[in-house]
């Protein structure tokens, strides 16, 4: 039985709003004191001329006060709410100084990239794309990593479309993100939502007892990296996100995370049970006096731990045998004697190292309006 949403997504309710609510192509409604922004799902932003004005927003601000039962005022002055494919957060007057705001962020049970579109656009090549795939196929744990809004989860909600159907997979998250029963119809999946009791790391534990094939982390940001590791370790495959600007950086950011419950082999796990990291990049570039916002995976490597080493190799895709695509898993290439005792960015940068560096070609272009 799924948890009861208590805000209904009528127009009585969200009223001046309620048409952009429905507006598919419409991800985010921002109101900032007393203009209304609306972003897109090709991320072009606009500010729109509505009938909100300070009546609207305190009676919204009770409805959705009084739907959820929290209180909001000067002691409480941050109300959050969500139904099944919205997150609603308002800020009060006596913090926010350009006056009460909110925002209506949407996440809907789709996948707005595609085989085609992905290719089209630049955001990367057929090899990479198949290279991805096959890394899914070959059940590899696999970090997508960006900074925030580069879209590491869009991205991860696209690979694991190619997931076994009868592979179990559990997903893990505070707001309703992965949608993956609603994507992958009929697939077998738990969808597991944290909260003030079960937090990340008593809900990774407990899906050892369910048994998965597959654990969807929607990101990694604190502690429970360790246990994840301990379940990567027994066998069982995943995906995740976090953030971070280089593939290579992958590791110390989960040491760092796990903080004083990093032990002495952990950085060893890492290695052990991390097959695959791919940075998502976003850019922006000025262009007939608007922002283009381009999207596009620049970084693949392997990681691996061999005769006592621990490897990071980057991926040339574009000299990758698909069709050998286990044998190249395996293997992940080496990194040769000399850079003993460097760090992985200072292996792979090193001019004189023979280790392949790609970096995604093409742009993926999204329109944002300049402010």
């Amino acid at each position: 039985m799924k948890g009861q949403n208590l805000i209904e997504e009528t127009k009585d309710f969200f009223g001046a709003i309620y048409a952009y609510v429905c507006d598919d192509d419409i991800t985010d409604i921002d109101y900032n004191g007393s203009k209304l922004w609306l972003t897109y799902s090709n991320n072009y932003r606009e500010c729109v001329e509505s009938d909100i004005n300070d009546e609207f927003v305190e009676q919204f601000s009770a409805r959705v006060s009084n739907a959820v039962s929290k209180p909001f005022n000067k002691q409480y002055p941050v109300l959050e709410a969500e139904t099944e494919f919205l997150r609603i957060t308002i800020v009060h007057e006596s913090v926010a100084m350009s006056g009460r705001t909110f925002c209506v962020r949407k996440s809907l049970p789709s996948v707005r990239l595609s085989e085609e579109t992905m290719i089209s656009s630049g955001f990367c090549d057929s090899k990479t794309l198949e290279y991805l795939k096959d890394c899914i196929r070959n059940k590899k744990n696999i970090v997508f990593c960006g900074e925030p809004g580069a879209g590491k989860t869009e991205c991860a909600k696209f690979f694991s479309r190619y997931i076994e159907p009868e592979d179990k997979v559990i997903t893990i998250e505070d707001n309703a993100e992965w949608h993956y029963s609603l994507i992958n119809e009929g697939k077998d999946c738990i969808e597991l939502k944290v909260n003030d009791v079960v937090d990340y790391s008593k809900a990774i534990k407990t899906c050892l007892r369910l048994n998965p094939k597959w654990i969807m982390l929607s990101e990694v940001r604190s502690s429970e990296v360790v246990y994840l590791l301990e379940c990567f370790s027994t066998g069982v495959r995943g995906i995740t996100t976090l953030h971070t600007d280089d593939v290579r950086k992958i590791p110390d950011r989960m040491l760092n995370m796990a903080g004083q419950l990093s032990g002495a082999n952990m950085e060893n796990d890492i290695y052990s049970f991390v097959d695959v990291g791919v940075l998502i990049k976003r850019e922006d570039v000025k262009e007939n006096g608007k922002h283009l916002a381009k999207r596009f995976i620049k970084q693949i490597c392997t990681f691996s731990r061999e005769n006592g080493e621990n490897r990071v190799t980057m991926v040339d895709v574009e000299n990758v045998d698909t069709n050998n695509q286990e044998e190249v898993l395996e293997n992940k290439g080496k990194i040769r004697g000399e850079n003993k005792g460097k760090s992985p960015v200072e292996a792979c940068d090193n001019k004189g190292e023979k280790v392949s560096v790609w970096k995604g070609r093409g742009t993926y272009y999204e329109k944002k309006e300049v402010i």
